[in-house]
Order: structure tokens, then C-alpha cells, then sequence
């Protein structure tokens, strides 16, 4: 083996920290840079001493790779064969224009356009791929048209750290305005005259925490504060009422909200609560004229319920239930239009649309007839009128986008997803099979595999999961699974407990002092995939990043012997230390998902009990690649840094363990559509490595 294939040591500095009489060592804190604000927003000043230990991590997984470098390649081409580069969105109208999104041939970013309502001459709005020109990293985070179709509202983040700049472009001369707005969340609201466009910002701790009024040419130091957010607890967002008539700031944890309103006809005014943060309560808002339609989940309505509110006198004493809370049909969104209202809900583990006509509340729901699918719907830009788009795809069809009639129930397909390489949905299979939990839950799990591999137990399978924050992973197509299934892999997602797969019981079943469930979850369906002769122990190659990374520390530390292989992709293994550090962009809002250790001693012991980092012991692991991104303010790239750091002081055994950080990228990786597929040809190069079919 060539000398830099060795693997580097990261060198041991102790540290002790004491919470609740209780004392713990950490031998790699000091991976996390003193100056990491800085660092997110120039990654040229990170401490020589780390960066020398990341790049060290980089070049011994470069040389490890290296023989799967052709491999790599071919599954890069592969991928990028089944996208059709110059693919276009269906554009959607709005008013005498109709809006849409494309790419060119070869190009990495999206480019925004316009047509006249029915079709003529387009107009680029925004060229993502000339914004990006000269860019390491570069992400579009949203383009919004104001109502008088003048202004164009776009934001960008060039490092990877999720601070946007926030650009006002002139439509008819192609120019943004001579000033930016930086440290923004995103995209902005404009008023109804396109006078005033409302922004977030984000503070020194990445939260975004202040709502701002910009006057669209005027110097943004005058811009006015409208609302701000003191408790850290709480992030902030803001948007707009299908109607458009309704400015909404949207204050939330993961299981609190709490919503205010400006009308869009008058951005000066101040904004009116809808109903006080009370803990536990959700609730969403839509309008209609002078009543608020409102997804909650206030009293016993665990799976949500709508009702309904006058504007005039919005909060809680006033609202009427309009659909009942249904257990177990959970109601995911709702939207309100002219004449009917919508609503996703998913029961039994798959989804369905209804529609609810408004004049005299009848409803009739979009049918499907697979047995495993996904669903997405579209709000469109329109208040009046008769049509709603959605999506729907599954892991052998091609998404397809769909134009509704809600009059006539006229569905009328308006793309298919092309895959230029081919695709025969006929020569794969899926299916959806339930798992039995040791206490006595059954978990969904979704599979796909060719019709030719044999399920005999030889067939290596890779199974991902997440089961955090409520997240529900849908059974929708997925070109890059193609090239593992078309290898003889079985690819599987387990639908374990932290998601609300089956309603939101599931989710609360699977968070704070019943976490651990998502990780029984999991090694349940890897045992019952093996029961029904899928594959074999050794053969899993386990995924999840972010939450699902932790979810991949957690099984490894758990049941090492029941998985080959670990991708572990940006993954939140820190999760005690993290949790205990309240300057973290995160860490306030995540109590409600994980618990407080800092106030509650029991919440402690219980993270300590499963946090992949302090539960890494002298034992056998899988084969683990990790992945970072050192610009990441969800999931810092010292988390999964400081975890291969001590993997490798403590593991026994000679399993494979690497670490790739992307040195210049944040929590999404690589933003280009294409240079991200590499990062995917790298994970999947491994998976086919330690199963053998490299």
C-alpha cells in the first residue's frame, strides 16, 4: 500500500466537560474551529491544524478509491445519461404570463423564464449558469416575480453556508439594481403594489431571526424592522396566501408555531397575531377573503384537522372545525382557491389529494392505483382558478406532471420525465412489505430490484433510511438507484418510526425519550430482509445523512454485525456535545426533537445513551464512509470529523473507514446537478466495493 493510503490519526487533545455531577472526555474538540462563523462565510481561515487533518482524511479516501476511479466515471456517465439535459418545467401561468424553469445542455444551474400566457416568446429572467460563471460553489435559493410582473426577487449563496444575498432585478432591462441584501434566509414577499419586498435575516448565528421591510431602490440600512423573534428557540419565515392578499410570518420549533399577518394592499401596517405559541400547537394559515382557513393540530387533533377563522378576530376562541380530525389520515398541507380548496393527506402510508368545493363543501378525492407511490402538489401562482397541478411518480414510473380540472376531474399529463438512456419500467420490480418491530409495530418498507436478480440471499442490498423531524421518504423514481439495481442490488427504503409514515403517532413514537425506536426500526427491517431471503447481513450496505446519519452512527454502534457497509452522508453524530451548545444555529429549535440536556438530566443520560460519538466502542464496525461539508451550518463538518477521529483511536478490526469532506460546499453538497452526481458515483462506487460487485 502507497504510504499516503495509510490512515491519518488525528491527535488526541483531552478535553473534560462536566454536566449534571456528570464528567465526560472528549479527545477531538478541537476539531471544532474557535472561528467557525468565519469560517462559513470564508472557508480560507480555517485553523491550519484542522485543515491539515481534513485534507490528510481526504487524500487517504482519495487513494483508497482510487482503483474504483473507472468505476466511478462509468457511474457518473450512467447517471447523467438518464437526465434529459435541456429539460424544462411545465411553465405555470400568472396573470398574461406563465412562469417556468429550465436547463440548457451541459449547464449545472436552472434558468428562470417566461412566456406569454399561451405560449410565445420567451424571456430569461435569470441565467444560473452565467450567475455561477467563476464560482467554486453557487445555489439559486428562490426567484420570485412581483404581482405587476416588473421586479424579479432572486437570492444566491456562493459558499455553501446558507447565507444568502438577496438581488432586486429590473425585468425589462435584464439588470439587478445596484445593491445587494446579504445575510438573508432566502428569497422575498413583495406587496401587492411591488413597492416593498419582506426578507429575513439571518444573525451571527445563522438564525433567521428578524423579519425586514426593503422599499424597493431605497438604501437597505434604511430598511425597516417589522418583526423579531428573541427566543433562540424559534426560527422565522415568511410568506404569502395563495390569494396573495396575506403577508404570513411563520415562527416555529419543530413542534410550536405561531403566525402573524400583514395585509399585502397595506405593507406599513403592523403586523396582527393570529393565535399565541402555545407548546405543542401547530398551525398553518390560508385565506379567503375575510376568512382564514387553518391546518392544526390544536386538542386531540394529532393527525390535524382544518378549521376555519374570521380574519377580523383570527385567534383560538374563534376558530370552527371544517374537516374533522380523521386518526391516522394524517393532512399534510392544504391550499385555498377562488372556488374549492385542496388538501394532501396521507393514510395507510400512501397519499391522496381531495378536493373540497367551497359552496357547499363537497368533496372528491384524485384515485391511484399502484401500490407504493408519491404525490406532490403544487400551489401554482392563481387564486381564481379551476386547475391544480401535481405530481406523481413511483420507484419504477417516471414522474409525470398532471393538470387537474376540479369541475370536470379531467386529468391531462403535461410531461413525463424522459430518461434518454431508456428506461423499461417492466423490467423492475417494487414492493412494500412490513416488518415486524420487536414491540409489536410493523414498518413499512419499500423495495425495488430488477426482475432478473435472484432472491436467494445473494443479491447485496442497500437500505436507507432517515426517521427524524416528522420526514416522511416517499416511494418516488430515482434514476441513481438504477445503476446499484441494475448491478443486482436490492434497493430498499425502511419507513421507520421519527417519520409520520403512518400518521403523526409515528413520528412522536420516534422522538425524544422514544428515539431509539427509529434505530430498532431500522435494524428490524435489515433483519426482516434478510428473514425473507432479500440478502444477508453482510451484504447491507446501510444509508442516511443529516438525522439519517445519525441514524447510520447509531446501528453501527448497535448491530455492527448486521450491515456490511455504512454511508454515513453529512451525519449529525455529535449529538450530545451539539445539543449542549446553545450557540449552534440549531440547536434551541431542536430541543423539542431531541430534548433539553442542558436543563433536563434525564434528557442528557438518554442522548448519551445513543449518540453515535460517545457511544463508539472496541468493537468490530462495518466498512463506514463518512461525508462533510465544511461550510455546513446544519450539520457542522466537525461532527462526523471528531466521530472518524475516534473510530479510528478506539474500533478493533481492520474495516475500511474514510472521510470525505467537501472543502467547498455546505450541508447539500456540490450544487450543480451534475457535479453533485459525481458525489453520488462516489457513494455508490463504495457500496459496490465492500459488497464485491466492484
Amino acid at each position: 500500500m502507497k504510504q499516503d493510503a495509510f490512515p491519518p490519526r488525528a491527535q488526541a487533545r483531552p478535553q473534560t466537560h462536566q454536566t449534571h455531577g456528570i464528567s465526560r472526555q472528549d479527545n477531538y474538540g478541537w476539531l471544532r474551529a474557535d472561528n467557525w462563523q468565519e469560517v462559513m462565510r470564508d472557508p480560507s481561515v480555517l485553523d491550519p491544524d484542522i485543515r491539515a487533518y481534513l485534507e490528510a482524511e481526504n487524500a487517504y479516501q482519495d487513494a483508497i478509491m482510487e482503483p474504483t476511479r473507472e468505476l466511478q466515471e462509468k457511474l457518473f456517465a450512467e447517471m447523467r445519461g438518464r437526465i434529459k439535459e435541456d429539460d424544462s418545467s411545465v411553465p405555470a401561468p400568472d396573470g398574461k404570463f406563465a412562469y417556468g424553469m429550465k436547463f440548457e445542455t451541459g449547464g449545472q444551474q436552472p434558468i428562470f423564464f417566461r412566456t406569454p400566457r399561451d405560449g410565445g416568446e420567451e424571456t430569461i429572467l435569470l441565467h444560473g449558469d452565467k450567475e455561477a460563471d467563476g464560482k467554486a460553489y453557487f445555489r439559486i435559493g428562490g426567484a420570485s416575480q412581483s404581482p405587476d410582473h416588473k421586479l424579479l426577487a432572486w437570492a444566491y449563496d456562493d459558499k455553501g453556508s446558507e447565507y444568502y444575498s438577496l438581488q432586486i432585478r429590473d425585468v425589462a432591462s435584464g439588470k439587478d439594481l445596484d445593491y445587494s441584501i446579504a445575510d438573508t434566509g432566502g428569497g422575498g414577499v413583495f406587496s401587492t403594489d411591488g413597492r416593498f419586498v419582506f426578507y429575513v435575516r439571518l444573525d451571527d448565528n445563522h438564525r433567521p431571526s428578524k423579519l425586514f421591510r426593503h422599499e424597493i431602490g431605497t438604501d437597505p440600512a434604511d430598511d425597516v424592522l417589522v418583526h423579531e423573534e428573541e427566543d433562540a428557540g424559534f426560527f422565522m419565515g415568511v410568506g404569502k396566501t395563495q390569494s396573495g392578499d396575506t403577508i404570513l410570518i411563520d415562527i416555529h420549533d419543530h413542534e410550536t408555531s405561531e403566525v402573524w399577518m400583514i395585509p399585502a394592499d397595506q405593507p406599513e401596517l403592523p403586523p396582527v397575531l393570529i393565535a399565541p405559541r402555545d407548546t405543542g400547537v401547530e398551525y398553518s394559515v390560508e385565506d379567503h377573503g375575510d376568512t382564514l382557513y387553518i391546518l392544526t393540530n390544536l386538542g386531540d387533533a394529532e393527525d390535524f384537522k382544518i378549521v376555519t377563522a374570521p380574519k377580523a378576530t383570527p385567534g383560538r376562541e374563534f376558530w370552527s372545525d371544517l374537516v374533522q380530525h380523521k386518526p391516522g389520515c394524517l393532512i399534510l398541507s392544504h391550499c385555498v382557491y377562488k372556488t374549492f380548496m385542496t388538501r394532501l393527506e396521507r393514510e395507510d402510508g400512501l397519499p391522496r389529494i381531495v378536493i373540497r368545493r367551497l359552496a357547499d363543501n363537497i368533496e372528491h378525492s384524485v384515485e391511484f392505483d399502484e401500490e407504493a407511490y408519491s404525490l406532490g402538489l403544487g400551489g401554482g401562482y392563481e387564486f381564481d382558478t379551476t386547475v391544480i397541478r401535481f405530481s406523481y411518480s413511483s420507484m419504477t414510473t417516471p414522474s409525470q406532471t398532471f393538470d387537474y380540472d376540479v369541475q370536470t376531474r379531467e386529468r391531462l399529463l403535461r410531461k413525463e420525465q424522459e430518461v434518454p438512456s431508456g428506461h423499461d419500467a417492466s423490467d423492475y420490480v417494487t414492493r412494500r412489505l412490513m416488518a415486524p418491530a420487536a414491540d409489536g409495530e410493523t414498518v413499512p418498507v419499500s423495495i425495488l430490484y430488477h426482475k432478473d436478480t435472484k432472491l436467494d440471499g445473494s443479491a447485496p442490498l442497500l437500505l436507507y433510511g432517515y426517521g427524524s423531524y416528522g420526514i416522511t421518504i416517499p416511494a418516488s423514481f430515482n434514476t441513481n438507484s438504477l445503476s446499484l439495481v441494475d448491478r443486482g442490488f436490492v434497493y430498499a427504503i425502511a419507513h421507520i418510526r421519527g417519520g409520520k409514515d403512518k400518521g403523526f403517532r409515528w413520528y412522536k413514537d420516534g422522538r425524544r425519550e422514544t428515539k431509539k425506536n427509529t434505530f430498532t426500526d431500522f435494524i428490524a427491517a435489515a433483519d426482516h430482509l434478510v428473514a425473507e431471503k432479500f440478502t444477508v447481513h453482510d451484504r447491507i450496505v446501510a444509508q442516511g445523512g443529516s438525522a439519517g446519519g445519525m441514524l447510520m452512527g447509531a446501528v453501527s454502534n448497535m448491530a455492527p454485525d448486521k450491515f456490511g457497509g455504512i454511508i454515513a452522508e453529512v451525519p449529525f453524530v455529535d449529538v450530545l456535545e451539539t445539543m449542549l451548545d446553545d450557540t449552534l444555529p440549531l440547536t434551541p429549535p431542536e430541543w423539542p426533537e431531541w430534548g433539553n440536556p442542558i436543563t433536563d438530566k434525564t434528557a442528557y443520560e438518554y442522548i448519551a445513551s445513543y449518540s453515535p460519538y460517545d457511544n463508539v466502542g472496541a468493537k468490530d464496525y462495518p466498512a463506514i464512509l463518512a461525508v462533510a461539508g465544511l461550510t455546513d451550518p446544519r450539520v457542522t463538518y466537525w461532527e462526523p470529523a471528531k466521530w472518524v477521529a475516534k473510530l479510528r483511536a478506539v474500533k478493533s478490526g481492520d474495516s475500511l473507514l474514510m472521510l470525505k469532506t467537501n472543502m467547498e460546499a455546505g450541508h447539500g453538497g456540490a450544487s450543480g446537478r451534475f457535479d453533485r452526481l459525481k458525489e453520488v458515483a462516489l457513494v455508490q462506487a463504495f457500496a459496490l466495493m465492500v459488497t464485491g460487485k466492484a
